[in-house]
């Protein structure tokens, strides 16, 4: 039987007006898949393609411009396996190369693909790979770090130590990605946050954007311990904000390993109730590092299995309706195309 989130129309049953609906907006995180056969009562809910995210980007808010994250798609089936990434930046170059097709609508502006640090030094030749293949687009690399020792919380897909970002050759690798001039997003739980302010200090030369928020957990042993969770986040995301390299992504809250449960609704989660379970995230974050160095995020389609995408930008709009004009230029554009290198 099909999951609540699965069955074909759940997402719309939500319905808002949009707010601010001229502002411009880089969305700076979200995936592509082709994703399985659709079965019987099920939208084809695990497919994200051109058409999809611009069914998402045209639900009324003004997406200008977008940046495509690593999720292991489409890699090279053949040839070594330090190189097989590569295939994801040539799959999303050619979506690209479609969405140019018609302007009027969000454009792809930037891929951030996967290499394995692990390999030290001997990284810069597939990074040199991703710049060649990439079409101008390749801006950096996320090797997700999410690691955690019970077997009810998924370990990330890149297979990482439990602290890989403490590993001399991982560190190694990013020395090659920052000489590149490439950026470096993360993905852990909240128990690893202190792992990257490390790095980060480490690394001061390396642009790090922290995603996701550092991944506060909500499921298995975490289940319950929200409060307890969430003051020890806090402090830890303040020692982070004293590394200047580091940018701040603000959304993905809304996937079910973060433990609210939308997922399991007759109705997706609106923006009001964002706000009320979440906006102490948004806002301490914000107070950390400063707009100049956050950015909102879709994470979609993966945050698609609690909320829609114009409801989670009504979000946003709300968390930041008292803002300085400046603060929201930067929250929804200016930071994003600075650190991606958007502007042309």
């Amino acid at each position: 039987m099909a999951k609540i989130h699965e069955i074909d129309g759940w997402i719309d049953r939500v319905k808002e007006e949009i707010i601010d609906p001229q502002r411009e907006i880089i969305d700076p995180h979200h995936h592509l898949w082709h994703g399985p056969e659709n079965p019987p009562g099920i939208k084809e809910s695990y497919r994200y393609l051109l058409e999809d995210l611009w069914n998402d980007t045209c639900s009324g808010h003004n997406i200008k411009k977008t940046v495509f994250i690593d999720c292991g798609q489409e890699y090279y089936s053949e040839g070594p396996d330090r190189f097989k990434p590569v295939g994801e930046t040539e799959f999303v170059v050619e979506i690209a190369k479609q969405a140019q097709e018609d302007l009027s609508k969000a454009q792809i502006s930037g891929i951030v693909g996967h290499a394995n640090m692990m390999l030290g030094t001997s990284v810069n030749e597939v990074l040199e790979m991703h710049i060649e293949k990439g079409d101008g687009l390749f801006r950096g690399i996320r090797h997700a770090g999410g690691w955690d020792e019970d077997e009810r919380v998924k370990n990330a897909h890149s297979h990482p130590t439990p602290h890989i970002y403490l590993e001399d050759e991982f560190q190694k690798g990013l020395e090659e990605l920052a000489s590149l001039n490439l950026v470096f997003d993360t993905w852990h739980y909240h128990n690893q946050i202190k792992d990257l302010t490390t790095l980060a200090k480490n690394l001061p030369e390396l642009v790090i954007i922290h995603d996701h928020f550092g991944g506060p957990l909500g499921i298995g042993p975490y289940k319950n311990k929200r409060e307890e969770i969430f003051e020890i986040w806090k402090e830890d995301i303040v020692d982070l904000s004293q590394c200047p390299n580091v940018y701040s992504k603000l959304g993905g809250l809304a996937m079910p390993v973060n433990g609210w449960d939308w997922h399991k609704r007759e109705l997706p989660a609106t923006s009001d109730e964002i706000l009320l379970e979440q906006s102490r995230y948004y806002l301490h974050t914000l107070e950390c590092f400063g707009s100049e160095r956050c950015m909102f995020e879709s994470n979609f389609p993966v945050d698609r299995q609690s909320v829609s995408y114009h409801v989670i930008w009504n979000a946003f709009k709300k968390l930041s309706k008292d803002l300085e004009e400046e603060d929201k230029a930067n929250l929804f554009y200016e930071t994003a195309s600075k650190v991606y290198k958007l502007e042309s």
